[in-house]
């Protein structure tokens, strides 16, 4: 029987990927943002890793299940009824597939991000 092996979250010795979001998405600044992939199954249906965003606001449309854990700064997810939690360093939440709203951060955000893809 082949050993399972775990998956240490260590985001810097993993490659950054960064990127923008596409302009049809932003409704108030041009933040940068990066992840630090850390798994990805056979399947890719499931993913974890490391996300950072600088300040911004940007629409979303969630089509996975996302559990997060905000390890730094603070976000404010609004959905499309005009709900709005603010999150912050040290909470955790899920973020429902079907979700749709808008993501602002308002000071440099990083979380940890489990994503399941049905």
């Amino acid at each position: 029987m082949t050993p399972i092996a775990l998956h240490k979250f260590d985001h810097p010795c993993v490659a950054a990927q960064e990127y923008r979001l596409p302009s049809e998405k932003l409704i108030a600044g041009n933040p940068l943002q990066t992840l630090w992939p850390q798994y990805t199954d056979a399947s890719e249906k499931f993913s974890s890793g490391v996300w950072q965003s600088e300040v911004g606001k940007w629409r979303v449309h969630y089509t996975e299940e996302e559990y997060c854990q905000i390890l730094q700064g603070s976000s404010v997810i609004t959905d499309a009824q005009g709900l709005a939690v603010r999150v912050s360093a040290g909470e955790s939440f899920v973020i429902p597939a079907g979700f749709v709203g808008t993501w602002e951060v308002l000071e440099l955000t990083q979380k940890i991000y489990v994503v399941y893809q049905a």
